[in-house]
């Protein structure tokens, strides 16, 4: 810990230990060789010096979505579900996800609770720890600018952005001319010669070529990519405008007009093969074949594959330059997935007209 904190820069401008590790208002102290310390470091330690930097971060999906779209409003206190609900209305209040439900807390506080606790409530207040993408010692902006950082939870089914952006061009250049990147450039100061192709960093955060840096890496999308069928965020003009503006500094407007032309029919063809997907299940409740519990019959992880992985795939894809993941990982998965539906949906009907009637819980589990 000494030897990574001695490279850092935080040691190189005098900062010393106990300037982090002073127990703030809210934190528990404990005693340690004649020092009072923090018995456990937050975001709020982090703010002390980079205000800017923590109330964007409050403002992102990182913060109170992250948590809550796994673990609900558990945790929270009623000022920090105020302050979620200010900026993502909706997204706060909201009932743990039915998939941790599904498989039980060991899968939940070893699996999802990994990634989604960037945005953990913490009881000074805060929200979550700079040292997800920093890490503890070293704080290190290289180590932010790393895709891989970002892809120890972007990344899988789900939400394959490592993975899209390793296939892309963007990708490509990163990995075959990584010796000539300066990932310790001053985030204020960072040009192309320190960038020649962007991380995902340069894209969602960077201040490159003197664009404003930001902590919330949402600020710049246009769409919720990640809802079923996703809708413009509420900010998606000036957030697609903030975007097309990295994008100019290295390629030409016509061009970056074209690419979000294509990526969007792709995300508006996507929602209509999902929605088609949710409309076949409606109709099913309607018929009183299938009730409102989640994954109680096998249709209902079709449904859910189709777009929690597929659908979402194939709009990332379009979006971080990846075609085969809006091909063979996303379209053609959700017209096999709407086939295995559609089968499923008849022989449902098959059997209610048979006389056996609705399908219950417990007739149904896979």
């Amino acid at each position: 810990m000494v030897h990574q904190f001695e490279r850092s820069q935080h040691a190189a401008r005098g900062v010393n230990c106990l300037d982090c590790h002073k127990p703030l208002e809210g934190q528990q102290p404990m005693e340690h060789r004649g020092f009072t310390l923090a018995r456990s470091l937050t975001a709020k330690n982090c703010a002390q010096c980079h205000a800017t930097e923590y109330e964007q971060f409050e403002r992102s999906r990182h913060a109170a979505p992250s948590w809550a779209a796994v673990r609900g409003t558990q945790g929270f206190s009623p000022e920090q579900i105020e302050l979620g609900e200010r900026f993502h209305p909706g997204w706060i209040k909201r009932p743990p996800h039915s998939v941790g439900v599904l498989e039980g807390e060991v899968a939940t506080s070893s699996g999802c609770d990994a990634c989604h606790d960037i945005g953990k409530p913490n009881a000074d207040g805060s929200f979550g720890t700079c040292t997800e993408c920093h890490a503890r010692h070293s704080t290190s902006v290289a180590l932010a600018r790393e895709p891989r950082t970002c892809g120890q939870c972007h990344m899988g089914p789900d939400h394959s952005q490592i993975e899209i952006f390793e296939e892309s061009k963007h990708g490509v250049l990163f990995t075959a001319q990584r010796e000539h990147f300066n990932l310790n450039a001053n985030p204020k100061q960072l040009t192309t010669v320190d960038m020649p192709a962007p991380t995902c960093a340069t894209c969602h955060m960077s201040g490159l070529e003197g664009l404003k840096v930001t902590h919330n890496p949402g600020e710049r999308l246009a769409w919720y990519l990640f809802a079923p069928v996703s809708t413009r965020r509420p900010e998606g003009n000036s957030g697609e405008q903030q975007m097309k503006e990295v994008c100019l500094k290295c390629h030409a407007h016509t061009q970056v007009e074209n690419f979000y032309t294509a990526a969007e029919k792709v995300l508006q063809n996507t929602n209509e093969r999902v929605k088609g997907a949710q409309d076949v299940v409606a109709a099913l409740r309607k018929e009183g074949l299938l009730d409102d519990a989640p994954f109680n019959h096998p249709i209902k992880f079709v449904e859910f594959d189709l777009w929690h992985y597929f659908g979402r795939t194939a709009k990332h894809g379009a979006f971080m330059g990846g075609a085969d993941f809006v091909q063979w990982h996303g379209n053609y998965e959700l017209a096999r997935l709407r086939n295995e539906l559609d089968s499923m949906a008849e022989e449902l009907r098959a059997k209610g007209k048979g006389g056996s009637g609705p399908v219950t819980p417990g007739d149904a589990r896979p």
